[in-house]
């Protein structure tokens, strides 16, 4: 509150402004003062300086009119004037440009420069020879500068010689942790003359750069320019800005505390906030600068865009504050300064007051009609009328004899009473001449502001009359105002205080002596001030407090005051919050105290002022906030009061207030019908309803920094469109608040930012969006917009928060354009102090995915004594309506009753209604999004289904116009039920029955299985299985062995699942208790258990499916709307919907949480899954049972680990086989093979091993050599012997025609391994035809293939893997050959198993149709010709290693799995080394054995992204080993294509180029040098990096890590990562980008949130959490390191055998802290088993502070073995030079090392190699600078 009084300057613009004469007063006052400094007018200078001219002692520099830094900001200034300071004169045309500025002639010199850490820089400064400005220049100066924390930066320059006054701000401090990044890659200094760089250290943007101009450093005058990146500029204050953004056209803005009206002039008001924030352009990439100087001083903004500080005390100093969003630059400021306090609940409410009730009958009877009209309403105050005489500490006894019960009147009804003590205490006695007691305890207490001479109280006048002032930042006086404060309470009960006239106000100027003529009263510059005097209704400067001399610490009056008045609530209201109220503040009091925004009046412009006013104090730290609704002075209008009651009822401190003399505005006065009292009465309820929402944002504040009323611009940054936006205003993200601010109008040209937005009113969608809108609000409305994506907690409102906090919640859901929304909840018992630190709260994480709302509690610390329950939950942008919706707590899951469902067709809104959830309890509230189609499961799968066959199968039919949905769909309660459940620690066991109600499932030839068993076992605390089968009938259940743990795990509270049983339809819910998720829950109809026939489906957590195989997908996270796969093992090209090679069932899902899971289904039967939108999987098999295995993970990368330990983790593949690979089908002769060895070896294209397709053998026969290959070992030989090695083919069909002997079948029929009939039908092979040849006959291949096949093919046998005889018959085969011709690897082909005729020879298959087309087929390939189509006969017999006899229908997907461990066994056996085994069928666990590639794809350039997915899909499936044919197998490669293929294939684990029979060569030398160059390069890069590929695949066969990564296993919580397929990573840490469409010269990538390093550069990209356009020429593949890791790599070679010679290097590209990590597994390469027997080496390196160090976890490498440490590669080293690089070995002996650091590319690169260190020794390396 102020007086309304006007000061001299205000009188004389009232006058001025009434005089028709200014402009001739204007032209006296110029004549008088001589030329203006600031031409406004009239001139026709050019906006550039166009040349340098000399002036006494320096140059004017040639700058840009907007750049120049004013010389002379005192009045007065001519040329004359000007040159004495030696400055530059030039008058210019432009409005407020200088025309006196700086030359070059001024400023200070570095003299030296010291960093006693990487953190910190300190220079010493001297003054350069020139004028002096203001005198008293300080000669030298120090500068002290810091990196505090990764995203702070301090530097202070101060007095080199001489202690001079600083800020004694009592929270802010030094952080003890160490910041991340050294200082030199955030501020560079510049010495002659001195200037600092301050850059934004991830892109080097210049933010702040003082270089502009010179810095000046008098005793009285501190002056320091920086030019700043944009003109997008927030903050400075107090006073009142018309806009939120500035203005940069010359604007000087005074920072000074003083009470004055905030009437719309540039002045300055009660607060000192010398902050801004930055915002840098669309990326939201902002900074904040806070001067921490309390004296007077001004900044000016230019056009530059430029700052200019200008203050008269102290010392400069700087905190520059980082942050990617304008919301962490607010975060960062407030750890700085201390973060708001949260304030009690009952404050939130609506409030009421004015100046001079006159008494407190008046005060009742405002309380009274404002309570009657139903008003809610919490707070009323008293002002400084319930005063005896104004003065503290006292109150009217006449007018006001009954205050001390007012606080009982307010609470009986749940209201609270506040009231104001201003600091000034009156001199005077009390009425009747009573001694005034405060006053003379406090003057006993030595506790006022005192004279100059240190001992004299300085007296004043305020309110009472004449005044002391207490020095609150003396100890004594907190003592004395605590005790007051005290006694007070003690007399008259209240609730909170406000306290206000401290700035510190007097109307004495200076004091009732007036003032001295000295240097502090009358500095030699005073900045602009209102009135232009330092002691305008204040204290004289000279005064002198505790802290310093009032000059100094003026604008901390009110800081101080409220650390004084902080200590009196406390000590009064002990436990209790209560609330603090202040009018001067400074950064920091919001810690404790809020503000309003002072002294407005009734009209417009004020009520749109107040929105940069909330918005600034935002920024500044105080969210309390709020202006006088209705405007303090002056009468309100009732169509003013409206409207601003409307938009007060969201400012965070509601309150209307108005001052004495003027007509009541409270909204009852305006009439109990009125308009004003129903829109009132409608919004407060509506802020009472968010109340939860709005008490919520204030714990964020608290605990995070984040605003709580946010300008638009912070949520919608890369819209330039908001970063003007200042009518409007956010609550948190998420309520948008569009007021109407002008008279007589109900339209408002509102902005609505890019996002979805709904009328919390009608919860209608808002059409437009990302533009501005015409909204009509009449004269009752406010625009109220919920933002898409928002949950928003709520609570039944009341008429006080009293009553409120006990009514039920609620949740106000708005889904995004994802259908997904987030929120939170805080909750405590609304007044204690210390709840968030005492854990006694409520905290809720709210989330919708899906369908799926989780209510999780994060924190449960408070029991509420209302017993709250979340009541209703509306959800808006529900497209359609559920059919059921269900809660989810604990084990127990209801549905929903109808009654409790409402849904708004036409809002689209789906509201849920008395659902009593207990308030700090989890829940999951899961309603069918989708439509009613969505929930159909398949009765007819098959082709052919109509109405009739349907409802045979006892099934429902309806039409939808919904593509591919079901028409027949199985009734609700088709299936089985459970009986009774028998659970135990370990799990549970139940049999369930068929529902004889239907009949059975269609199939006549595959009887229903009436009874079943189920059990459910808990192996692990991640890992279940649950098994169903037919306990009367033994079936065939798969053989593949799994690791189980020995012991389940019986703990429940170690378990990460829960398991649930419903009984009717029987069905299995698993969910996730940390997050409540259901991941699998199988109670849907449909669930068939038939002899030939098994169908169960289960709902699924979210739409994210990765996974079953093999087959090719068009892209790695399934498409749900309704697609079938079939998995039946056949050879059969990649292609879309085809069953290929190998057969896995297992997928790994992604919960909307972003935690993941994995389910295994062991079964080998043919199948098929469905995958649909409700969303939810099917699974159909033919034979065998249900045996399903999950693990859950939490992360996907744990979630193969968990698989792999289960199936079998995957090999470890030699080293070389890690090198590039050649081969193809169609070599003519060993001559061609040797040709392509030598153009390799002279194109220096590295290349390890060779591959001989079938065309090696003679007539294709496995074990016999083609003549035309005879010297094919000789050549082996010679290859292996330079380092090569050697790869052939083997398929596993065996030729059966030969004339002459053939040990291999010879042999094999006496072993008797062939796959027979079973004997019952005959003891015959069953037959086949594969690529052997008849002897004698001459192929013409012009001929049909299937002519082909049968005239030339011979009958083959086919071995029977699952037989320990076959193995060693294999073993001995295999064995003998390797005496012809030495191997390194076997390939092992065609063994899904593949014929080319179809069953048997003949075609006739033995036994019954059935298994050769059973009742249900999949959607297999070529479908209609059976299961037999190009492979066995389903009846074939073979028999597993215990002699179990099994039909080849069961194992069919298990041959290749089968075929694969007998090979890798026969080739450890035969060469005495690891080698590998490349195998096209697989099984989950092949991996354990075996790598794989993808297939016989084809020359196109879809494959190149096909072959990603392939890829990543294996790597689910434990598979690490695995790549695709470079270039493609069938048809003609093209240049283009089969270059960019080579550049990806390089990043395949197994890389190799192969190609088919008739196709013209596509290896590397096959086209032209650019292609050979193209090759080299990238295949060097390849072998560069081998030893961290060999890491990693180390760490997959140890670990079960993956080895090619999708983004979205290191980038989880990245919802962009769950799409991406068209990029992949190595690992952690190497992120592959390459174009795979023809043309291409930019390739998009996805830049994940986080540092990376380009591989090529070296150089950090600059670039985060963004899809980027990467240039691409065809020489390149963009390649991107991650920052925080090491990789390990050595110099490439031609061949593996001579890289592994070369030292090890590492390339440490480092973090943003400055930190990496990192490791290397190295063996001889290719030893057996070297993990297992220990015959290893395994070392950790660690980056940190400029060290690297090393770690040996495991030692024992052979000392052929051992590595060198040789080229080390520091990316991210920073901008100062490093100097120095140390090496210190295992023994401590120290190497000084050659290095080069380059501070453009920040790259360090050393060589070690001089210092001999073996890597198998700990070492520890670290890097120096200049500094």
């Amino acid at each position: 509150m102020g007086k309304r009084r006007f000061s001299g300057l205000e009188v004389s613009l009232l006058v001025l402004f009434s005089m028709m004469s200014v402009v001739a007063i204007t032209l006296v006052v110029l004549f008088a003062i001589g030329e203006s400094g600031v031409k406004t007018e009239g001139s026709t200078q050019a906006h550039e300086d166009t040349h340098t001219h000399t002036i006494i002692g320096g140059q004017c520099p040639t700058i840009p009119h907007a750049e120049r830094v004013d010389c002379f900001p005192d009045t007065g200034a001519s040329k004359d004037k000007c040159e004495v300071r030696s400055c530059c004169w030039s008058p210019v045309d432009q409005a407020n440009v200088p025309w006196c500025y700086f030359s070059t002639n001024h400023g200070y010199t570095v003299e030296s420069v010291e960093n006693p850490s990487p953190y910190v820089m300190k220079a010493h400064l001297r003054r350069m020879e020139s004028p002096s400005l203001f005198g008293a220049d300080i000669k030298e100066l120090s500068l002290h500068a810091e990196m505090q924390t990764a995203n702070r930066l301090r530097f202070k320059i101060s007095d080199a010689t001489r202690q001079r006054y600083e800020v004694p701000h009592e929270h802010m401090s030094t952080p003890n942790t160490k910041p991340s990044s050294p200082i030199r890659d955030t501020l560079d200094i510049t010495h002659k003359p001195f200037g600092l760089t301050v850059r934004r250290k991830e892109n080097n943007k210049v933010l702040f750069d003082t270089t502009m101009a010179p810095l000046v450093f008098a005793d009285q005058y501190l002056q320091l320019s920086a030019k700043l990146p944009s003109h997008n500029i927030y903050g400075l204050g107090e006073h009142v800005h018309k806009q939120y953004r500035h203005d940069t056209n010359w604007k000087t803005w005074p920072i000074f505390t003083r009470d004055a009206f905030p009437n719309g002039g540039t002045h300055n008001l009660y607060g000192h906030y010398p902050f801004f924030l930055c915002l840098e352009d669309e990326s939201g990439k902002s900074f904040g600068v806070f001067l921490m100087n309390s004296n007077a001083m001004e900044v000016t903004l230019q056009p530059a865009p430029a700052v200019t500080y200008r203050t008269i005390g102290g010392v400069l100093d700087f905190y520059v504050l980082f942050g990617d969003t304008p919301e962490q630059v607010v975060q960062e400021f407030l750890e700085l300064i201390g973060r708001p306090v949260i304030p009690p609940y009952w404050s939130l409410g609506f409030q009421l007051s004015r100046w001079d009730y006159g008494s407190l009958a008046e005060v009742k009877s405002t309380v009274e009609r404002n309570r009657a009209v139903g008003l809610p309403y919490d707070i009323q105050y008293t002002d400084i009328d319930y005063m005896e005489d104004k003065k503290d500490f006292t109150y009217d006894k006449i007018n006001f004899a009954e205050l001390p019960q007012f606080s009982d009147y307010l609470h009986e009804k749940g209201q609270r009473y506040i009231l104001i003590l201003d600091p000034a205490i009156a001199t005077s006695k009390r009425q009747l001449n009573a001694s005034y007691d405060s006053y003379d305890r406090g003057t006993a207490k030595k506790a006022w502001v005192t004279e100059s001479d240190g001992h004299t109280p300085l007296v004043g006048e305020v309110w009472p009359g004449e005044t002391v002032f207490p020095d609150y930042t003396n100890p004594n006086c907190i003592d004395w105002w605590v005790d007051e404060y005290e006694r007070f309470y003690r007399e008259v009960k209240h609730d909170a205080l406000w306290i206000d006239m401290n700035e510190v106000a007097s109307f004495k100027q200076g004091s009732n002596k007036g003032c001295a003529q000295n240097n502090l009263n009358y500095p030699p510059f005073t900045p602009n001030i209102l009135d232009g005097l330092m002691y305008s209704k204040t204290l004289c400067m000279d005064a002198k407090q505790t802290w310093g001399d009032h000059y100094d610490v003026h604008s901390l009056y009110g800081y101080s005051m409220v650390l004084a008045t902080e200590q009196a609530l406390h000590r009064v209201f002990g436990g209790n919050r209560t609330l603090m109220l202040t009018r001067s503040s400074f950064p920091g009091v919001g810690k404790y105290s809020g503000h309003w925004l002072g002294d407005n009046a009734a009209n417009w412009n004020d009520i749109k002022w107040a929105i940069p006013g909330m918005l600034e104090f935002g920024l500044f730290g105080v969210p309390y906030i709020g202006a006088d609704i209705c405007g303090f002075f002056d009468n309100s209008t009732e169509d003013l009061c409206r409207r601003w009651m409307q938009v007060g009822a969201f400012y965070p401190f509601s309150r209307n207030h108005n001052a004495q003399g003027y007509k009541p505005q409270d909204p009852a006065a305006f009439g109990a019908n009125s308009t004003l009292v129903e829109t009132s009465r409608h919004y407060l309820t509506i802020r009472y309803t968010l109340l939860p929402y709005l008490y919520t944002l204030f714990y964020k504040a608290h605990t995070t920094g984040e605003t709580v009323v946010r300008p638009v611009m912070h949520e919608f940054y890369s819209d330039s469109a908001s970063w003007t936006v200042d009518r409007q205003f956010l609550w948190g993200k998420h309520l948008l608040i569009t007021p109407v601010l002008d008279p007589l109008t109900d339209r408002v040209k509102a902005y609505i930012p890019d996002a979805l937005w709904y009328d919390y009113e009608t919860w209608e969608l808002v059409k437009a969006r990302k533009q501005h809108f015409d909204m009509y609000l009449p004269e009752d409305k406010l625009g109220l917009h919920i933002r898409g994506g928002a949950i928003l907690p709520t609570q039944t409102p009341a008429v006080t928060t009293t009553y409120s906090r006990r009514n039920p919640m609620g949740l106000i859901v708005a889904l995004d354009d994802s259908q997904r929304a987030a929120g939170e909840l805080f909750w405590d018992d609304g007044d204690s102090r210390g709840t968030v630190e005492s854990g006694n709260y409520i905290h809720y994480n709210f989330s919708v995915d899906a369908g799926v709302l989780t209510m999780q509690a994060t924190h449960a610390g408070y029991s509420d004594p209302d017993s709250l329950v979340f009541q209703n939950i509306t959800v808006l942008g529900v497209a359609q309506p559920p059919t059921t919706v269900s809660v989810t707590h604990g084990n127990s899951v209801s549905m929903l009753p109808a009654d409790k469902i409402r849904y708004d067709a036409v809002k689209k809104a789906l509201v849920l209604s008395n659902l009593s959830l207990t308030l700090g309890e989890m829940y999951l509230v899961q309603w069918d999004q989708r439509r009613a189609e969505y929930q159909r499961f398949n009765c007819y799968p098959e082709e052919g289904s109509d109405e009739a066959k349907c409802k045979a199968r006892g099934c429902l039919w309806e039409s939808t116009t919904l593509i591919d949905a079901p028409w027949c769909f199985y009734p609700e309660d088709y299936g089985y039920a459970a009986t009774t459940i028998n659970e135990s620690d370990s799990g549970m066991t139940f049999d369930i029955t068929r529902n004889r109600k239907y009949r059975s499932s269609g199939r006549p030839d595959s009887p229903d299985i009436d009874n079943l068993r189920v059990e459910v076992r808990y192996h692990s605390e991640h890992m279940l299985q649950f098994k169903i089968w037919d306990p009367s009938t033994k079936r065939y259940e798969v053989p593949v062995p799994l690791s189980v743990p020995s012991t389940p795990e019986t703990s429940e509270a170690k378990r990460l699942y829960r398991v649930l049983i419903t009984k009717g339809p029987f069905g299995i819910q698993v969910i996730r208790k940390s997050t409540g998720t259901t991941i699998w829950d199988s109670a849907v109809p449909g669930f068939t258990f038939s002899d030939m026939f098994i169908q169960v489906s289960t709902r699924l957590s979210s739409e994210f499916v990765y996974g079953f195989g093999e087959t090719e997908h068009p892209s790695y996270k399934h498409d749900l709307n309704y697609h079938t796969w079939g998995m039946f093992s056949k050879d059969q090209p990649p292609g879309y919907k085809k069953n290929c090679y190998g057969v896995h069932p297992f997928h790994m899902g992604l919960e909307t949480t972003a935690h993941a899971h994995g389910i295994l289904l062991l079964n080998s039967n043919a199948m098929d899954v469905t995958l649909q939108p409700t969303p939810s999987i099917t699974y159909r098999t033919i034979g065998g049972i249900l045996d399903f295995y999950m693990v859950l993970g939490p992360t996907p990368e744990m979630v193969v680990q968990e698989y792999t330990a289960l199936i079998g983790r995957p090999v470890l593949p030699a080293y070389w086989s890690l090198g590039f690979q050649l081969c193809r089908y169609g070599y003519a002769n060993d001559t061609e093979i040797a040709d392509l060895y030598k153009d390799m070896g002279l194109a220096k294209i590295p290349f390890d091993v060779q591959y001989a397709d079938i065309d090696y053998m003679d007539r294709q026969m496995n074990f016999v050599l083609n003549p035309k290959f005879a010297g094919l070992p000789a050549l082996v030989n010679r290859m292996r012997s330079e380092g090569m090695r050697f790869i052939f083919i083997l398929d596993p069909a065996i030729a059966a025609n030969e004339t002459k002997p053939y040990p291999a079948f010879d042999r094999g029929v006496a072993k008797d391994v062939f796959i027979k009939w079973p004997k019952e039908l005959s003891d015959n092979i069953v037959w086949g035809k594969v690529w052997p040849d008849r002897p004698d006959v001459q192929v013409n291949e012009s001929l049909d293939w299937d002519t082909q096949v049968e005239l030339y093919r011979a009958y083959t046998a086919f071995p029977d893997f699952f037989r320990n005889r076959t193995a060693e018959w294999w073993l001995q085969e295999i064995k003998d050959f390797y005496e012809i011709m030495k191997f390194d690897g076997l390939w092992i082909d065609m063994n899904e198993p593949s014929s080319f005729v179809h069953g048997t020879v003949g075609g006739k298959c033995l036994g019954s149709d059935l298994l050769e087309n059973p009742p249900y087929m999949p959607p297999l390939d070529a479908m209609e010709k059976g299961l037999n189509h190009k492979t066995l006969c389903m009846n074939s017999q073979q028999f597993l290693s215990d002699g179990t006899p099994v039909k080849h229908y069961d194992v069919h997907n298990l041959y290749g799995w089968s075929h694969a461990k007998p090979t890798y066994d026969a080739l450890l056996n035969v060469t005495g080394s690891r080698g590998v085994v490349v195998t096209r069928s697989t099984y989950p666990s092949s991996g354990k054995w075996a790598g794989h590639w993808l297939g016989d794809n084809y020359s196109s350039w879809d494959q190149l992204y096909k072959s990603i997915i392939g890829m990543l899909e294996f790597s689910l499936f434990g598979i690490s080993y695995t790549g695709a044919d470079i270039c493609g197998f069938f048809n003609n490669a093209e240049y283009e294509m089969c270059l960019r293929w080579m550049q990806l294939g390089a990043f395949y684990p197994f890389s190799r180029n192969h190609n088919g029979k008739g196709s013209p060569r596509q290896d590397p030398v096959a086209w032209n040098t650019t292609f050979e160059e193209a090759s080299r390069d990238v295949l060097n890069i390849r072998y560069t990096l081998l030893p961290y590929l060999y890491t990693l695949m180390f760490e997959a066969h140890a670990h079960g890590n993956t080895v090619v990564r999708p983004l979205l296993h290191e980038f989880v919580e990245d919802r962009v990562t769950w799409d991406i397929h068209r990029q992949f990573l190595w690992g952690p840490a190497l992120l592959i980008t390459p174009a795979m469409e023809p043309g291409a010269t930019m390739v998009k990538g996805y830049i994940p949130d986080t540092r990376w390093y380009d591989y090529h550069t070296a150089r950090d990209v600059g670039i985060r959490g963004k899809m980027v356009d990467m240039a691409t020429p065809l020489d390149k593949i963009n390649l991107h390191v991650r920052g925080g890791y090491i990789l390990p790599w050595q110099k490439a070679e031609n061949n593996t055998k001579y890289s592994r010679q070369n030292p090890l290097g590492l390339i440490v590209a480092l973090s943003d802290a400055g930190s990496a990590h990192g490791s290397l597994f190295w063996d001889d390469g290719e030893g057996i088993d070297t993990y297992g027997t220990g015959a290893y080496l395994l070392t950790t390196f660690t980056a940190a502070s400029s060290k690297l160090t090393s770690q040996v976890v495991h030692s024992n490498p052979t000392a052929a073995d051992r590595l060198l440490l040789g080229w080390v590669r520091v990316w991210g080293a920073g901008t100062v030079q490093v100097t120095q690089v140390i090496l210190t070995d295992s023994a401590g002996k120290q190497h000084l090392l050659v290095m080069n650091h380059d501070t453009v590319t920040q790259e360090l690169t050393v060589d070690a190699t001089a210092a001999s260190v073996h890597v198998d020794q700990s070492f520890s390396m670290e890097w120096k600078t200049s500094l």
